[in-house]
């Protein structure tokens, strides 16, 4: 008789084989089943309840990141969504639905008995093809002026909005009584271009802040051509100081300016009074000579991440200067990065190349906050976007609006390529990869085919999202791309009608990046799935304090299988 050779903990289980396979595309499959409602313009919001927080939001790395998914197949999921939204900002929901329509075609293969790797084969094939085929069908629209180049980036930062919240049908905004009223989608599209035409040539994204006030509406919502950041805690003096300057020069700190307390315990041992009233002095000197080197710099405003006490802030209003203490670190960043000040630990030195200019500071009353303005900033070009709505979710979701419009729009201004939204796009490569698949033979053949039906769940699922009849309106784009010549490529789903149109001609562009990005990400994300054929899991080992001997049990296939991933930490909803 031969003995077991037993090495894992007692209490594992292990589950391989076809089942396990199955099982890890079941669970992706739920997680693409509850973000492919949001997708298009017409897509559903998901309201997340956590704790005392609620989230409601269409954006899909938002709502996959908040569902605290915990399988551990399903998180490959997540993390493409995540890099979607690091990578290119926008596209993170079509990245979850391709990912999940390949695992979809790939189960009934798999189900059929086809071994993995060939499917993974084909994919990685069907992948490389559809890239070249997408980077043959891009776009550069003719730009030839900066008002061109406007126009092309508002149309791409339009297509990104269509599908927000702020984005709503039939809502119109007006910035002003002189303005004309637009929707929202042009209106934030707007401001996402000028935002990001506002940086320099490096375009770093950082140097653009957002800031949230609740109160108002939409429509109230500006942007600040420079710095803006609440007014920080201040004391008595500040309501006497200057609330504007022109050309401004700007002092930068990262020290104290106010009288320290004794520390607890501390002990002075002196002989006499005089002795004790050198020490108070000394202390009165050090403060003074700190603001005295502050006016004499040739500073109007004074910033510092630390506070600046009351007796400073009474001390720069005497002689008309402006103070603010406890800025924070990300506006105090932008703000020597638009200003070209730089952040002193000492004032015993201030040389006129360590402050900052700007055009005009001003304070400003928004809503119930006041806000610093700083613009005309000269050294690196810099916005900030002050948002406005009456419920706190609300202006988070445009905020997260904003952000996805603002990196498609850096993105098309980078390259200045985009290719046509709506599905056309995808039913375009789907055309070409079932005109390859009649060249190949063998089960390649009926892979690529999968992979290309795949690609059709863009354009399906817009359609549903729609009311509109998904089956219809395919047909339809099948034959206008069948057709002979380039006349059908550019064809897609016509949200407002149900039929099909021109979506290039009707300016629905999307940045090739953004579709390119997504088909590599998804394909790595299912061929890493399907390479999965053995799960090993040890309940005790993932509680604290476990030091259960090796023993027990061997290695052998375990009746729960997966049962029991989803179990462990408080979450959203269990994901199985």
């Amino acid at each position: 008789m031969q003995v077991p050779i037993v090495f894992l903990k007692e209490g594992t289980d292990t589950s391989q084989g076809k089942p396990q396979l199955l099982s890890n595309i079941n669970a992706c499959l739920h997680v693409v089943d509850t973000v492919r409602t949001t997708l298009g313009p017409r897509g559903m919001d998901k309201l997340i309840h956590l704790g005392r927080d609620t989230t409601i939001s269409n954006d899909g790395a938002t709502i996959i990141k908040l569902l605290e998914v915990e399988h551990p197949a399903a998180k490959t999921l997540v993390d493409i969504a995540k890099s979607q939204d690091g990578e290119v900002g926008d596209g993170t929901t079509s990245v979850v639905l391709f990912a999940g329509e390949f695992l979809r075609q790939a189960k009934d293969f798999v189900e059929d008995g086809v071994a993995p790797q060939v499917i993974i084969k084909a994919f990685r094939t069907s992948c490389a093809l559809a890239i070249q085929k997408l980077e043959s069908l891009a776009i550069r629209p003719s730009a030839d002026s900066s008002a061109a180049m406007d126009d092309m980036l508002l149309n791409v930062a339009k297509t990104s909005l269509n599908s927000k919240l702020v984005s709503s049908q039939g809502v119109l905004f007006q910035s002003d009584a002189s303005s004309a009223p637009q929707s929202g989608g042009e209106f934030f599209g707007k401001m996402a271009v000028q935002a990001v035409r506002s940086l320099d040539e490096n375009m770093d994204i950082s140097l653009i802040g957002i800031k949230k006030v609740q109160g108002g509406s939409l429509g109230e919502s500006f942007l600040v051509d420079g710095v803006a950041f609440k007014k920080t805690f201040s004391y008595a003096g500040f309501e006497q100081q200057p609330k504007k300057f022109d050309d401004p020069k700007i002092l930068c700190l990262n020290i104290e300016l106010e009288l320290k307390a004794e520390k607890d315990n501390a002990e002075i041992r002196v002989k006499d009074p005089q002795q004790y009233q050198s020490i108070v002095d000394a202390e009165w000197e050090i403060i003074y000579d700190k603001l005295a080197k502050c006016v004499g710099s040739g500073a109007q405003v004074i910033l510092s991440k630390l506070p600046i006490g009351d007796l400073a802030t009474q001390y720069f209003a005497d002689r008309n200067l402006f103070c603010a203490g406890r800025v924070p670190d990300e506006d105090m960043k932008r703000m020597c990065k638009a200003s070209g000040a730089q952040v002193l630990s000492t004032v015993s030195k201030v040389r006129p190349e360590c402050l900052g200019t700007c055009g005009l500071f001003e304070e400003r009353q928004v809503g119930g906050e006041r806000f610093n303005l700083f613009t005309g900033c000269t050294n690196a070009k810099t916005a900030t976007l002050v948002l406005r709505g009456g419920a706190e979710q609300f202006i988070d979701e445009a905020e997260r609006s904003l952000h996805d419009a603002i990196m498609a729009v850096r993105q098309c201004l980078r390259h200045s390529l985009v290719v046509p939204g709506g599905g056309a796009v995808e039913m375009e490569l789907s055309k070409e990869l079932r005109n390859h698949a009649r060249t190949i033979k063998g089960k390649q053949q009926v892979i690529v085919n999968g992979y290309a039906k795949a690609l059709e769940g863009i354009p399906r699922q817009l359609a549903d999202n729609a009311g509109f009849d998904s089956t219809d309106v395919l047909n339809k784009l099948r034959y206008v791309h069948h057709q002979e010549g380039d006349d059908g490529k550019n064809f897609g789903v016509d949200i407002e009608s149900g039929g099909v149109c021109n979506t290039y001609q009707k300016f629905v562009w999307e940045p090739v990046d953004v579709k390119r990005n997504a088909l590599f990400a998804a394909t790595d994300a299912a061929n890493l799935v399907l390479s999965i054929d053995e799960t090993v899991r040890n309940p005790k080992s993932e509680q604290p304090g476990d030091n259960t001997p090796v023993g027990g049990r061997g290695m052998g296939t375990g009746g729960r299988g997966m049962a029991g991933m989803m179990g462990g930490r408080r979450g959203v909803k269990r994901l199985k």
